[in-house]
């Protein structure tokens, strides 16, 4: 969805130079579905988070890249172990699961994602885009909320309690919508051939980053997908093509 942002911003600026952004409501008030289950499964929550955000498996990412680049220990679950075990982490007691799961989206994913699609969207149109749900004593306060008020509702149950003097039902109560570009699932053959020239030219050999058998059987199924419903030629093939646009050899 940057290239929705991207578009939707260049439109926008024409008539304006100062918008107001959601960003950051679904991440401090409890919004995606998910924060529904770490409300409410039992230990830990990791596993429920990985099913979330973990595109593939440990296992699968060692079997995509060469054996130089493969990795013994498992980074990506250690690095949300030691978000959810970090100083300060919620007692079992107070729904820890989700409020260790909404620490690390607000201090990390909010940042490193959604805050800086939009910010780098709207700015390469000189369009200031304005975040209030992510005021400072806004986001304090959210965070001081017992966890009912947050997943109450379907999430965010506080904002729309607020929200039921001012707005009617059938816009506080409509089903969570997006704001995305469809996904690239399904490749036709100008894709295919796009990503089979990156992952097949000598530099892409030379580094030699993926497992030449893993990307033959990508060229030759070029519709497989990862466990989040993403193809996985595409993301392989924009890495090798980014990777070739900053020309770096290795």
């Amino acid at each position: 969805d940057a290239v929705a942002f991207y578009l939707l911003s260049q439109e926008v600026s024409q008539h304006v130079k100062v918008v107001q952004s959601g960003q950051g409501a679904d991440e401090v008030f409890a919004g995606y579905h998910w924060y529904q289950k770490m409300a409410s499964c039992p230990g830990d929550g990791l596993a429920e988070y990985a099913a979330v955000f973990f595109d593939r498996t440990h296992d699968e990412v060692n079997a995509a890249v060469s054996p130089e680049f493969a990795l013994d220990r498992d980074v990506s679950r250690a690095f949300v172990e030691e978000w959810f075990s970090a100083p300060g982490a919620p007692s079992q007691s107070d729904r820890a699961p989700l409020r260790r799961a909404l620490r690390l989206d607000t201090r990390v994913m909010l940042v490193e994602d959604p805050v800086k699609r939009v910010d780098n969207m709207t700015m390469a149109f000189g369009l200031e885009a304005r975040v209030p749900f992510l005021d400072h004593d806004l986001v304090e306060l959210a965070v001081a909320c017992p966890p009912g008020l947050l997943v109450g509702g379907g999430g965010k149950g506080i904002l729309k309690d607020l929200a039921r003097p001012l707005l009617p039902a059938d816009v506080i109560d409509r089903p969570k919508g997006y704001f995305p570009v469809p996904p690239l699932v399904h490749l036709d053959e100008a894709a295919v051939g796009l990503l089979r020239d990156a992952l097949l030219a000598p530099e892409a050999k030379e580094r030699g980053l993926y497992r030449a058998d893993h990307v033959e059987h990508l060229l030759d199924h070029p519709h497989e997908l990862t466990n989040l419903k993403y193809n996985q030629l595409w993301e392989l093939g924009m890495v090798e093509l980014w990777l070739q646009a900053q020309g770096i050899a290795s």
